[in-house]
């Protein structure tokens, strides 16, 4: 962020800018205790929904390894440690840098969404839809923790983590894939809600556009590596690696 001078000063202005909102006009506190009971059910839906998924699912753990790179990726020479902290297969000794790449690879971006859609639907169906409005538009944490999310939203896309399914994936775990989608979907509909936005990134339109014109570099980018995965996976040589 600093190596180059005009990328070096836009940093020093977003720290600078950042600083002198804080000082000059400190982000409100939350409104009512009510705001953060809510943001306490939320979160604890969020957490069983997530926890559930990644590790009470007798399936999830092949469905990872079969669907994402993460496996290839172990054998490039490219961290400064091993992926795993122990020689185990199990998701609690992944580190979290190969586990959220593996899924950003196949522009899931399962990690950083999973559990949300949850947890807003379960507060929306207790009839906490206008609060969460509320929050949204008058508490700078809720609102920043709400748009990172719509953002991965924005770079998340459900058709090419299908393709990486339909392809590498066994038939008897495509179904688990299909739920994950579907949870996607209705993530992405109670982010929206929340926000007031029609579609993801309505409020960054210019991240909107870095992101639809890198489309169809990285559309094709993607079905190279499904296509190299399979045969990588087909080669009896490559596993005696």
């Amino acid at each position: 962020k600093f190596g180059l001078p005009q990328i070096a000063i836009r940093q020093l202005e977003i720290y600078t800018t950042a600083v002198l909102l804080a000082t000059m006009r400190p982000p409100l506190p939350p409104r009512e205790e009510k705001w953060r009971n809510l943001m306490e059910e939320i979160s604890n839906i969020s957490c069983q929904n997530y926890r559930s998924t990644v590790y009470e699912n007798p399936d999830f753990l092949a469905y990872f390894q079969e669907a994402t790179p993460q496996a290839e990726l172990g054998f490039l020479n490219i961290g400064s440690r091993p992926t795993r902290r122990k020689m185990s297969v199990g998701i609690g000794h992944l580190r979290a840098i190969p586990w959220v790449f593996a899924w950003t690879q196949t522009r899931f971006v399962l990690p950083a969404w999973l559990g949300v859609g949850a947890g807003l639907k379960g507060a929306c169906e207790q009839g906490h839809a206008d609060d969460l409005r509320a929050m949204y538009r008058e508490w700078p944490f809720f609102q920043s923790t709400i748009d990172l999310i719509e953002m991965v939203l924005g770079k998340a896309d459900s058709s090419i983590a299908k393709l990486y399914d339909e392809v590498l994936v066994s038939e008897s775990r495509r179904e688990l894939g299909a739920q994950l989608r579907r949870e996607l979907m209705t993530t992405s509909m109670y982010v929206l809600v929340v926000s007031g936005h029609e579609k993801p990134l309505e409020g960054n339109r210019s991240l909107r556009k870095l992101i639809d014109n890198r489309l169809p570099s990285l559309n094709t980018i993607n079905m190279l590596q499904v296509e190299i995965l399979r045969r990588l996976r087909c080669d009896d040589d490559n596993h005696k690696l």
